[in-house]
């Protein structure tokens, strides 16, 4: 489809700051061999190609480039195996979370990497390494990645891995393709672990007074032995606004509420309710102890409400006019000062800044209220900075795509970037996966 027939949705993702951008087409494959001769041709006219799952990333990364196909996967939507007795699930990169959940469900399986929103595509998640609420106990998409199947730019199929858990045969290609944001090859197979559906949960909800106190008890919480699926926290400000846009009423008190600055929410779950009480109890002491203003369980339906509604915290703060949303990753440890330092440079950059995160993991996202590009980019700048300074990184989850491409190329090292040029040299050498985004390189790097 070129022209008028392309719908205005392949022209973005979700990311705030990226204008849409036309294609030259777009292209809806339906079979590996479909995909392979798009890229040969592809290839022998040098016509550059950006893959797209569901669009539902927020770094830019399938925006579109006007000389360019857009490869995108609504017709490669099957579930090609699910194999019970080596417990894994092939799936074409098409395939949403929850497609593959809700055919897990009558197995009692999942698949247990959830970004956050479910309509994100398996292809998608291979690209940037999604994570998620429940990586602090299950990991991200490189965890449960067993072996992939890729077309190269020049058309080649090949295949990494297999449904077997581990090797030692050589380089990993499999874990080098994943996170590389289709700047290395475009993933038509994906072989993930699928494992037992857990029969019973708890939410267990404290808010505190200050976020030096969550950041002190989570080492805690992690070093008790307990396994907790979810630990994340919830500023006052975010809680405020996803329960209201959630219309969701969670029996807090009002002084309690007038005291808290913070929120820890965690997620206990287990094969059997009682022994999920016996944690929850555990966890409910364990949490007095360190600081919490009160301990609250939630009703199970109240429980899975605050975690949707903390799943759709983006739409929030994108109708409430934010500016840019952006994530970091660091040391858990180093959590509250770090977030007391983006309090000054937001006050400094003139921004209000408000946020939650996967606290258990480090992963830190941040909502943007300053509408003055500048400004905005010299605070995004300064954040980023800090979280390095910390012994972080830019991003744990959202990726780099073409919206925090500068940031990324001004913070890393000369040496693991020119690597990483090296190692897109090989796959594509002509530079017509991707370009623009993630390395910044558009044509051939050679």
């Amino acid at each position: 489809m070129t022209g008028d027939a392309v719908h205005a949705d392949y022209t973005h993702d979700e990311a705030l700051t990226a204008l849409p951008e036309m294609p030259l087409a777009l292209v809806l494959p339906g079979s590996t061999g479909e995909v392979s001769g798009i890229m040969a041709l592809a290839t022998e006219h040098r016509v550059p190609v950006i893959a797209r799952g569901s669009g539902t990333g927020l770094s830019g990364g399938c925006r579109p480039v006007a000389d360019g196909i857009l490869l995108a996967f609504d017709r490669m939507r099957t579930i090609r195996q699910i194999d019970t007795d080596n417990q894994v699930a092939v799936v074409e990169p098409g395939v949403t979370l929850e497609d593959l959940n809700q055919a897990l469900m009558p197995l009692g399986l999942i698949y247990p990497v959830s970004p956050g929103e479910q309509s994100a595509s398996l292809g998608g998640n291979v690209a940037t390494n999604a994570g998620g609420m429940r990586a602090v106990r299950y990991g991200v998409t490189r965890h449960h990645v067993l072996g992939l199947e890729v077309v190269l730019a020049d058309g080649t199929v090949l295949r990494t891995g297999g449904k077997y858990v581990k090797s030692s045969s050589g380089y990993d290609l499999t874990q080098l393709l994943i996170g590389s944001e289709g700047t290395l090859a475009v993933t038509t197979e994906i072989t993930v672990k699928v494992q037992h559906r857990p029969g019973a949960s708890a939410t267990v909800l404290a808010p505190f007074s200050t976020l030096a106190e969550i950041a002190h008890a989570v080492p805690r919480l992690v070093g008790s032995g307990i396994e907790a699926s979810i630990l994340e926290y919830i500023d006052a400000l975010a809680m405020a606004s996803i329960t209201r846009s959630a219309g969701l009423d969670l029996g807090i008190p009002d002084d309690i509420q007038a005291g808290a600055l913070a929120y820890l929410v965690v997620v206990l779950e287990g094969t059997k309710e009682n022994r999920v009480d016996e944690d929850v109890e555990h966890v409910g002491v364990l949490l007095g102890e360190l600081g919490a203003l009160e301990v609250y369980v939630l009703p199970p339906s109240a429980g899975t409400q605050l975690i949707a509604a903390r799943e759709r915290v983006f739409f929030v703060a994108k109708a409430a006019g934010s500016d840019d949303i952006i994530d970091a990753v660091l040391p858990r440890a180093a959590i509250p000062d770090y977030l007391a330092e983006v309090a000054v440079l937001g006050s400094r950059y003139g921004a209000l800044v408000t946020g939650c995160g996967h606290v258990g993991d480090g992963n830190v996202h941040l909502s943007i209220f300053q509408p003055d590009a500048e400004k905005r980019h010299q605070l995004i700048r300064a954040v980023f900075a800090a979280a390095i300074a910390a012994g972080g990184a830019i991003s744990g989850e959202h990726g780099i795509g073409t919206e925090k491409l500068a940031y990324f190329l001004e913070t890393q090292d000369a040496v693991p970037l020119a690597l990483m040029r090296s190692i897109k040299s090989v796959f594509d050498p002509l530079g017509i996966l991707g370009p623009d985004r993630l390395l910044g390189m558009r044509g051939s790097p050679l």
